[in-house]
């Protein structure tokens, strides 16, 4: 997809439209018809993913260890739930967790995703042949293992796969989106009522009846958010980025090197004949709000933003607001990760070996790095 965010890839688990992380982290117009943005739903009581001694446990807020280290991987908490390794390598198994530490779905699991709606995508082995079904928060398999591989449930679909094609079933397990197109990996979830499909070389926008309603006419696309999606016409070296409305109509018309979806009203996108640095965002209706000076930038999260000024190796990771101020310096050595629930988690060193802890706002340590 997008080139020069592939930098960054990582840092964005924490953004609005993830529905967890994983922390091992192997690991985003007529005013009139814009869709209102639902409120983001905060936890009362969040606990995050912490590292110590080799083990994954859970704190609170205040840096406070609330679930003893444990786990070999641990994941934010989904639908009450959080998921957690036992093991590791082949020996490496799946389950969840409640808030008080408690096993409510045992490790059994080879692969697994977080809960999304009610339901988790899990896979009982390893190998070509074994295959994903789903879960409810019993542990009681509700969709079959039939498919080669499956999304999240996003607004009442999940994306799956049998062979090379995709389509969507329901929360029954019945396919309501017969398998014809072709794999679209994230951008595939519904999102505002639509969904980016492919069909040969180009995406296009399907309703949840499968139908077309943008035809397929575009080199890439990205989901829906706050009325528009970002999408690419020409190839990928030469290629430029705009943002379509529901109607399939340019809103911004092409003009970016890359382009992010939109979160809290503003996009990240990628101007390259910027003399420093080539990241800057806009607005919904194109307008430059924070000047391009940044070497690569992610999606707006509880009102900041993580850049990187410089490359991974002489320059640093920061967070700006939505003036452009820079709130929290970039630093070098140091992989910050977006806010969720007030704190951002931060990575001193590799994934295996280094350090794990959070900062608040201010850029104050909440938790000190740990491993």
């Amino acid at each position: 997809m997008k080139h020069k965010l592939l930098i960054i890839g990582i840092l964005l688990c924490a953004a609005l439209l993830c529905t967890s992380c994983v922390y091992r982290l192997k690991p985003i117009k007529g005013a009139e018809d814009k869709p209102e943005e639902p409120p983001k739903i905060m936890d009362p009581n969040p606990m995050f993913p912490v590292k110590k001694d080799g083990k994954w446990g859970y704190m609170d807020k205040a840096g406070t260890i609330v679930i003893t280290p444990q786990f070999d991987e641990a994941h934010t908490f989904s639908d009450g739930l959080a998921m957690v390794e036992v093991g590791s390598g082949e020996a490496g198994r799946y389950g969840f967790i409640d808030k008080s530490g408690r096993f409510v779905i045992n490790p059994d699991f080879r692969l697994a995703l977080p809960f999304s709606e009610g339901l988790a995508g899990v896979k009982t082995s390893s190998g070509e042949k074994s295959q994903w079904g789903f879960i409810d928060k019993t542990g009681r398999i509700t969709i079959s293992m039939r498919f080669d591989w499956v999304g999240p449930f996003s607004e009442g679909l999940a994306e799956v796969q049998i062979g090379a094609n995709v389509g969507y079933i329901d929360k029954k397990g019945e396919m309501v989106i017969k398998l014809k197109f072709a794999m679209s990996g994230a951008a595939g979830r519904f999102s505002e009522g639509l969904a980016a499909a492919k069909t040969g070389k180009e995406f296009g926008y399907i309703d949840k009846h499968g139908r077309y309603v943008i035809n397929p006419q575009f080199a890439d696309a990205e989901p829906f958010s706050e009325g528009l999606a970002a999408v690419r016409s020409g190839d990928l070296k030469t290629g430029k980025w705009g943002y379509i409305d529901k109607t399939g109509k340019y809103a911004i018309t092409p003009q970016f090197d890359s382009a992010d979806s939109f979160s809290e009203g503003l996009a990240a996108v990628e101007i390259s004949n910027m003399k420093t640095g080539n990241w800057g965002y806009i607005d919904s209706t194109g307008n430059i709000i924070i000047s391009p000076k940044y070497d690569a930038a992610a999606p707006f999260s509880e009102g900041l933003a993580l850049i990187i000024v410089g490359d991974l190796k002489s320059g640093g990771l920061g967070f700006i607001d939505k003036t452009g101020k820079i709130v929290i310096e970039p630093q070098l050595h140091q992989m910050f990760y977006s806010f969720s629930e007030g704190l951002a988690q931060v990575r001193i060193g590799d994934f295996e070996t280094g350090k794990w802890g959070y900062i608040d706002k201010t850029g104050k340590y909440v938790w000190e790095p740990t491993n």
